[in-house]
């Protein structure tokens, strides 16, 4: 679990060209950063298995081959939530995250 809150939360970043969902297309996108959804929500998001967009990550991450760990950052894409892994932002040149 995350002890600190993301440098990115609260903030606008985009989201890699190449990621792609089953359902929206949401590479190229804003994604306006809550936070960690470990911190968000007090645990992990494999354990949240009726969340939809846990739901959705997780179908996606199996089959981007995403790290299975809770590098994942909850936050929206237009008025909809999901959840992006950190390596899949297009990070900002000012030292990282």
């Amino acid at each position: 679990m995350h002890a600190e809150k993301s440098q990115l939360a609260g903030r606008t970043v985009h989201i890699r060209k190449d990621v792609v969902h089953p359902q929206v297309r949401i590479g190229g996108q804003e994604f306006h950063v809550e936070d960690w959804w470990d911190r968000l929500t007090g645990g992990s998001w494999m354990d949240a298995r009726s969340n939809p967009a846990c739901i959705i990550y997780a179908i996606r991450s199996g089959f981007a081959g995403l790290p299975m760990d809770d590098e994942v950052l909850y936050g929206k894409v237009g008025p909809f939530g999901h959840l992006i892994h950190i390596s899949e932002i297009e990070l900002p040149d000012e030292g990282g995250v």
